[in-house]
Protein backbone atom coordinates (compact mmCIF):
# COMPACT_ATOMS: atom_id res chain seq x y z
CA UNK A 1 0.00 0.00 0.00
CA UNK A 2 2.53 2.34 0.76
CA UNK A 3 3.94 1.76 -2.48
CA UNK A 4 1.45 2.58 -4.42
CA UNK A 5 0.94 5.84 -2.24
CA UNK A 6 4.38 6.55 -3.09
CA UNK A 7 3.61 5.63 -6.99
CA UNK A 8 0.88 7.71 -6.19
CA UNK A 9 2.31 10.92 -5.48
CA UNK A 10 5.28 10.44 -7.94
CA UNK A 11 3.23 10.69 -11.13
CA UNK A 12 1.15 13.40 -9.27
CA UNK A 13 4.37 15.26 -9.27
CA UNK A 14 5.20 14.24 -12.67
CA UNK A 15 1.90 15.32 -13.99
CA UNK A 16 2.32 18.79 -12.43
CA UNK A 17 5.71 19.61 -14.14
CA UNK A 18 4.19 18.54 -17.24
CA UNK A 19 1.44 20.88 -16.89
CA UNK A 20 3.98 23.86 -15.53
CA UNK A 21 6.25 23.67 -18.55
CA UNK A 22 6.02 26.55 -20.82
CA UNK A 23 6.97 27.33 -24.32
CA UNK A 24 8.53 30.90 -24.54
CA UNK A 25 7.03 32.70 -27.55
CA UNK A 26 9.31 35.88 -28.67
CA UNK A 27 6.80 38.45 -30.71
CA UNK A 28 5.13 41.30 -31.77
CA UNK A 29 2.83 43.11 -28.48
CA UNK A 30 -1.13 43.90 -29.05
CA UNK A 31 -3.17 42.05 -31.88
CA UNK A 32 -0.44 40.56 -33.43
CA UNK A 33 0.83 38.63 -29.98
CA UNK A 34 -2.90 37.66 -29.78
CA UNK A 35 -3.63 36.33 -33.00
CA UNK A 36 -0.47 33.88 -32.17
CA UNK A 37 -2.31 33.08 -28.81
CA UNK A 38 -5.42 32.39 -30.22
CA UNK A 39 -4.49 30.57 -33.42
CA UNK A 40 -0.90 28.63 -33.20
CA UNK A 41 -0.96 28.85 -29.27
CA UNK A 42 -4.17 26.99 -28.69
CA UNK A 43 -3.60 24.63 -31.73
CA UNK A 44 -0.31 23.86 -29.64
CA UNK A 45 -1.53 23.50 -26.58
CA UNK A 46 -4.03 21.40 -27.27
CA UNK A 47 -1.87 18.71 -29.00
CA UNK A 48 1.18 18.98 -26.77
CA UNK A 49 -0.29 20.24 -23.23
CA UNK A 50 2.27 22.58 -22.71
CA UNK A 51 1.53 26.47 -22.27
CA UNK A 52 2.88 29.34 -24.26
CA UNK A 53 4.35 32.34 -22.44
CA UNK A 54 4.82 35.33 -24.41
CA UNK A 55 7.81 38.15 -24.65
CA UNK A 56 6.70 41.01 -26.74
CA UNK A 57 8.55 44.02 -28.19
CA UNK A 58 9.60 45.83 -31.29
CA UNK A 59 11.07 44.02 -34.01
CA UNK A 60 14.46 45.84 -34.12
CA UNK A 61 14.40 45.82 -30.17
CA UNK A 62 13.90 42.05 -29.61
CA UNK A 63 16.26 41.61 -32.27
CA UNK A 64 18.77 43.74 -30.01
CA UNK A 65 17.78 41.89 -26.80
CA UNK A 66 18.46 38.28 -28.63
CA UNK A 67 22.32 39.25 -28.92
CA UNK A 68 22.77 40.24 -25.55
CA UNK A 69 20.74 37.38 -24.05
CA UNK A 70 22.53 34.92 -26.80
CA UNK A 71 24.28 33.22 -24.07
CA UNK A 72 20.96 32.47 -21.94
CA UNK A 73 17.89 32.70 -24.38
CA UNK A 74 15.01 33.98 -23.30
CA UNK A 75 12.89 32.39 -25.98
CA UNK A 76 12.36 29.25 -27.64
CA UNK A 77 10.68 30.20 -30.76
CA UNK A 78 11.12 34.10 -32.16
CA UNK A 79 8.18 35.71 -34.71
CA UNK A 80 9.78 38.91 -36.44
CA UNK A 81 9.79 39.97 -40.17
CA UNK A 82 11.69 37.92 -43.58
CA UNK A 83 14.13 40.67 -43.56
CA UNK A 84 14.89 40.75 -39.65
CA UNK A 85 15.41 36.61 -39.32
CA UNK A 86 18.34 36.82 -41.85
CA UNK A 87 20.00 39.31 -39.28
CA UNK A 88 19.26 36.55 -36.43
CA UNK A 89 20.18 34.05 -38.91
CA UNK A 90 23.74 35.87 -39.65
CA UNK A 91 24.20 35.93 -36.07
CA UNK A 92 23.58 32.65 -35.15
CA UNK A 93 20.82 33.53 -33.46
CA UNK A 94 18.68 30.76 -35.04
CA UNK A 95 18.84 27.16 -35.61
CA UNK A 96 18.92 25.60 -39.02
CA UNK A 97 15.79 24.22 -39.50
CA UNK A 98 14.96 20.33 -40.11
CA UNK A 99 11.72 20.45 -42.36
CA UNK A 100 11.33 16.86 -41.48
CA UNK A 101 10.33 17.49 -38.19
CA UNK A 102 7.88 19.85 -39.22
CA UNK A 103 5.47 17.77 -41.43
CA UNK A 104 3.12 20.68 -42.19
CA UNK A 105 6.21 22.28 -43.76
CA UNK A 106 5.44 19.85 -47.23
CA UNK A 107 2.82 22.29 -48.34
CA UNK A 108 4.54 25.37 -47.58
CA UNK A 109 4.74 27.93 -50.96
CA UNK A 110 7.78 28.87 -52.29
CA UNK A 111 7.61 32.34 -51.24
CA UNK A 112 7.43 31.55 -47.66
CA UNK A 113 11.02 29.49 -47.63
CA UNK A 114 12.75 32.22 -46.49
CA UNK A 115 16.29 30.87 -45.45
CA UNK A 116 17.14 27.80 -44.00
CA UNK A 117 16.55 29.26 -40.43
CA UNK A 118 12.90 31.30 -40.64
CA UNK A 119 10.11 30.28 -42.76
CA UNK A 120 6.80 32.23 -42.88
CA UNK A 121 4.03 32.17 -40.60
CA UNK A 122 1.39 34.71 -42.90
CA UNK A 123 1.95 36.76 -45.27
CA UNK A 124 0.03 40.28 -46.02
CA UNK A 125 1.46 43.05 -49.34
CA UNK A 126 2.01 46.62 -48.66
CA UNK A 127 0.36 48.10 -52.21
CA UNK A 128 -1.99 51.64 -52.73
CA UNK A 129 -4.62 51.82 -50.43
CA UNK A 130 -7.24 55.30 -51.43
CA UNK A 131 -10.60 56.43 -49.94
CA UNK A 132 -12.53 56.02 -53.22
CA UNK A 133 -14.71 59.36 -52.58
CA UNK A 134 -11.87 61.24 -52.52
CA UNK A 135 -8.98 60.60 -55.05
CA UNK A 136 -9.47 63.07 -58.26
CA UNK A 137 -11.72 62.30 -61.27
CA UNK A 138 -9.89 60.16 -63.81
CA UNK A 139 -6.63 58.69 -61.39
CA UNK A 140 -6.88 55.12 -61.43
CA UNK A 141 -4.31 52.85 -59.74
CA UNK A 142 -4.05 49.89 -62.66
CA UNK A 143 -0.08 50.77 -61.89
CA UNK A 144 2.37 52.06 -59.19
CA UNK A 145 3.24 55.00 -62.01
CA UNK A 146 -0.57 56.12 -60.97
CA UNK A 147 1.02 57.63 -57.52
CA UNK A 148 3.51 60.27 -60.04
CA UNK A 149 0.14 61.88 -61.07
CA UNK A 150 0.35 65.62 -60.43
CA UNK A 151 -3.03 65.49 -59.31
CA UNK A 152 -2.41 63.62 -56.16
CA UNK A 153 0.06 66.32 -54.83
CA UNK A 154 0.16 66.86 -51.04
CA UNK A 155 -2.10 63.73 -50.79
CA UNK A 156 0.12 60.79 -50.08
CA UNK A 157 1.67 59.06 -47.15
CA UNK A 158 3.94 56.20 -46.91
CA UNK A 159 5.81 54.77 -43.76
CA UNK A 160 8.78 56.58 -42.40
CA UNK A 161 10.38 53.37 -40.87
CA UNK A 162 10.41 51.32 -43.84
CA UNK A 163 10.84 52.87 -47.57
CA UNK A 164 12.13 49.50 -49.37
CA UNK A 165 8.51 48.99 -50.67
CA UNK A 166 8.51 52.40 -52.66
CA UNK A 167 12.32 51.83 -53.26
CA UNK A 168 11.57 48.71 -54.69
CA UNK A 169 8.77 50.10 -56.52
CA UNK A 170 10.48 52.78 -58.42
CA UNK A 171 13.40 50.24 -59.04
CA UNK A 172 11.03 47.67 -60.85
CA UNK A 173 9.49 51.16 -62.88
CA UNK A 174 13.19 52.16 -64.30
CA UNK A 175 14.02 49.17 -65.31
CA UNK A 176 16.81 48.43 -62.95
CA UNK A 177 17.77 45.74 -60.65
CA UNK A 178 16.57 46.75 -56.95
CA UNK A 179 20.83 46.11 -56.24
CA UNK A 180 21.13 49.48 -58.61
CA UNK A 181 18.59 51.10 -56.76
CA UNK A 182 20.44 54.43 -56.37
CA UNK A 183 20.02 54.37 -60.29
CA UNK A 184 15.79 55.06 -59.62
CA UNK A 185 16.84 57.92 -57.02
CA UNK A 186 15.65 60.77 -59.79
CA UNK A 187 12.43 58.67 -60.12
CA UNK A 188 11.96 58.63 -56.49
CA UNK A 189 12.51 62.89 -55.80
CA UNK A 190 9.69 63.52 -58.74
CA UNK A 191 7.43 61.55 -56.05
CA UNK A 192 8.05 63.92 -53.22
CA UNK A 193 5.72 66.79 -54.27
CA UNK A 194 3.02 64.10 -53.86
CA UNK A 195 3.73 63.44 -50.16
CA UNK A 196 1.70 64.81 -47.28
CA UNK A 197 3.27 62.87 -44.56
CA UNK A 198 5.02 59.72 -43.45
CA UNK A 199 3.15 57.98 -40.66
CA UNK A 200 5.17 56.09 -38.07
CA UNK A 201 3.01 53.48 -36.78
CA UNK A 202 -0.33 51.37 -38.10
CA UNK A 203 -2.12 54.01 -36.25
CA UNK A 204 -0.64 57.02 -37.03
CA UNK A 205 -1.62 55.33 -40.61
CA UNK A 206 -5.00 55.04 -39.74
CA UNK A 207 -5.31 58.42 -38.49
CA UNK A 208 -4.25 59.86 -41.41
CA UNK A 209 -6.71 58.08 -43.50
CA UNK A 210 -9.55 58.38 -41.25
CA UNK A 211 -9.30 62.24 -41.25
CA UNK A 212 -8.86 62.33 -45.19
CA UNK A 213 -5.61 64.58 -44.71
CA UNK A 214 -3.56 61.68 -46.65
CA UNK A 215 -6.58 59.87 -48.85
CA UNK A 216 -3.42 57.94 -50.70
CA UNK A 217 -1.43 55.51 -49.00
CA UNK A 218 1.31 53.35 -49.63
CA UNK A 219 -0.58 50.97 -47.06
CA UNK A 220 -0.24 47.42 -45.09
CA UNK A 221 -3.05 45.68 -46.72
CA UNK A 222 -4.33 44.05 -42.85
CA UNK A 223 -4.31 47.47 -41.69
CA UNK A 224 -6.48 48.42 -45.02
CA UNK A 225 -9.11 45.59 -43.66
CA UNK A 226 -9.03 46.58 -40.42
CA UNK A 227 -9.87 49.88 -41.06
CA UNK A 228 -12.68 48.89 -43.27
CA UNK A 229 -14.06 46.97 -40.72
CA UNK A 230 -14.87 49.99 -38.42
CA UNK A 231 -16.92 51.48 -41.27
CA UNK A 232 -14.12 53.66 -43.26
CA UNK A 233 -14.40 52.95 -47.36
CA UNK A 234 -10.88 52.41 -48.11
CA UNK A 235 -10.05 50.30 -51.28
CA UNK A 236 -6.72 48.66 -52.00
CA UNK A 237 -5.23 48.55 -55.67
CA UNK A 238 -2.72 45.61 -56.76
CA UNK A 239 -0.96 47.30 -59.50
CA UNK A 240 0.21 45.43 -62.94
CA UNK A 241 3.46 45.35 -61.06
CA UNK A 242 2.49 43.87 -58.86
CA UNK A 243 2.07 44.61 -54.66
CA UNK A 244 5.09 44.63 -52.72
CA UNK A 245 5.23 41.00 -50.50
CA UNK A 246 5.58 41.09 -46.92
CA UNK A 247 6.06 38.21 -44.53
CA UNK A 248 6.47 37.68 -41.16
CA UNK A 249 8.32 34.23 -40.58
CA UNK A 250 8.92 32.59 -37.09
CA UNK A 251 12.58 30.51 -36.39
CA UNK A 252 13.95 28.28 -33.24
CA UNK A 253 15.80 30.38 -30.93
CA UNK A 254 19.82 28.96 -31.10
CA UNK A 255 20.25 27.57 -27.46
CA UNK A 256 16.96 26.25 -26.77
CA UNK A 257 16.34 23.61 -24.55
CA UNK A 258 12.87 22.66 -25.67
CA UNK A 259 13.69 22.37 -29.51
CA UNK A 260 11.44 19.32 -29.56
CA UNK A 261 8.54 21.45 -28.24
CA UNK A 262 9.50 24.32 -30.68
CA UNK A 263 8.97 22.23 -33.57
CA UNK A 264 5.97 21.32 -32.71
CA UNK A 265 4.96 24.88 -32.72
CA UNK A 266 6.01 25.54 -35.70
CA UNK A 267 4.00 23.05 -37.15
CA UNK A 268 0.86 24.00 -35.52
CA UNK A 269 1.36 27.20 -36.97
CA UNK A 270 1.53 25.32 -40.37
CA UNK A 271 -1.61 23.66 -39.78
CA UNK A 272 -4.49 24.04 -42.65
CA UNK A 273 -6.82 25.19 -39.94
CA UNK A 274 -4.66 27.18 -38.07
CA UNK A 275 -3.67 28.96 -41.20
CA UNK A 276 -7.30 29.58 -42.16
CA UNK A 277 -8.34 31.42 -39.01
CA UNK A 278 -5.44 33.17 -39.26
CA UNK A 279 -6.43 34.39 -42.89
CA UNK A 280 -9.92 34.87 -41.59
CA UNK A 281 -8.81 36.90 -38.73
CA UNK A 282 -5.91 39.26 -39.94
CA UNK A 283 -6.94 38.91 -43.82
CA UNK A 284 -3.41 37.95 -44.58
CA UNK A 285 -2.22 35.11 -47.44
CA UNK A 286 -1.69 32.03 -46.12
CA UNK A 287 1.95 30.09 -46.22
CA UNK A 288 0.70 26.35 -46.99
CA UNK A 289 -1.37 25.47 -50.39
CA UNK A 290 -3.76 22.90 -48.80
CA UNK A 291 -6.04 26.05 -47.29
CA UNK A 292 -9.48 26.34 -48.43
CA UNK A 293 -10.60 29.62 -48.04
CA UNK A 294 -14.73 31.05 -48.50
CA UNK A 295 -14.68 32.38 -51.68
CA UNK A 296 -15.51 36.13 -50.08
CA UNK A 297 -11.90 35.92 -48.28
CA UNK A 298 -10.16 34.24 -50.95
CA UNK A 299 -11.35 37.00 -53.21
CA UNK A 300 -10.04 40.17 -51.36
CA UNK A 301 -6.74 41.94 -53.10
CA UNK A 302 -3.81 41.19 -50.84
CA UNK A 303 -4.80 37.70 -50.55
CA UNK A 304 -3.02 34.89 -52.50
CA UNK A 305 -4.40 30.74 -52.54
CA UNK A 306 -3.14 29.97 -56.02
CA UNK A 307 0.54 29.59 -57.43
CA UNK A 308 -0.71 31.97 -60.35
CA UNK A 309 -1.44 34.48 -57.60
CA UNK A 310 1.21 34.54 -55.94
CA UNK A 311 3.77 34.35 -58.68
CA UNK A 312 1.78 37.32 -61.02
CA UNK A 313 0.67 39.76 -58.14
CA UNK A 314 3.89 40.13 -55.69
CA UNK A 315 6.53 42.38 -55.85
CA UNK A 316 9.50 40.30 -53.75
CA UNK A 317 12.42 42.75 -52.47
CA UNK A 318 15.04 39.47 -52.13
CA UNK A 319 14.91 39.50 -48.38
CA UNK A 320 18.60 38.59 -47.20
CA UNK A 321 19.08 41.76 -49.66
CA UNK A 322 16.51 44.16 -47.44
CA UNK A 323 18.22 43.06 -44.57
CA UNK A 324 21.66 44.50 -45.79
CA UNK A 325 20.36 47.53 -47.56
CA UNK A 326 17.63 48.53 -44.68
CA UNK A 327 19.50 51.07 -42.78
CA UNK A 328 21.10 52.76 -45.75
CA UNK A 329 17.79 53.33 -47.77
CA UNK A 330 16.06 54.67 -44.34
CA UNK A 331 19.47 57.28 -44.13
CA UNK A 332 18.78 58.01 -48.19
CA UNK A 333 15.26 58.29 -47.41
CA UNK A 334 14.95 60.30 -44.52
CA UNK A 335 17.76 63.19 -45.84
CA UNK A 336 16.18 63.60 -49.00
CA UNK A 337 12.09 62.48 -49.02
CA UNK A 338 11.56 63.22 -45.69
CA UNK A 339 13.53 66.43 -44.43
CA UNK A 340 12.01 69.84 -45.25
CA UNK A 341 8.66 67.87 -46.58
Amino acid sequence: MKRLLLTAAALGLLAQSASAETLVVSSWGGSFRDLIADTIGKKFTEETGVDVEFITGGTIDRLNQAKLSRDNPESDVTFTTSHIGWLYRNDGLFEELDLSKIPNAVNLVEQAKISPSHIGAWAYVYTIGYLPDMVPEGVTFESWNDLWSPELEGMLAAPDFDPSHIIAVSAKLEGVDIENWQEATDKLLALKPNFKAFYTNDANSQQLLSTGETPVQILLSMNAYYMKSQGLDVELAIPKEGAVLGVDTMGITTGTTKQDLAYKFLNAALDPEVQAQIAEIKKGSPVVSNVELPEELASLPGIFTTPEQWESQTLIIPHELRAEKTAEWRQWFTENMIAGN
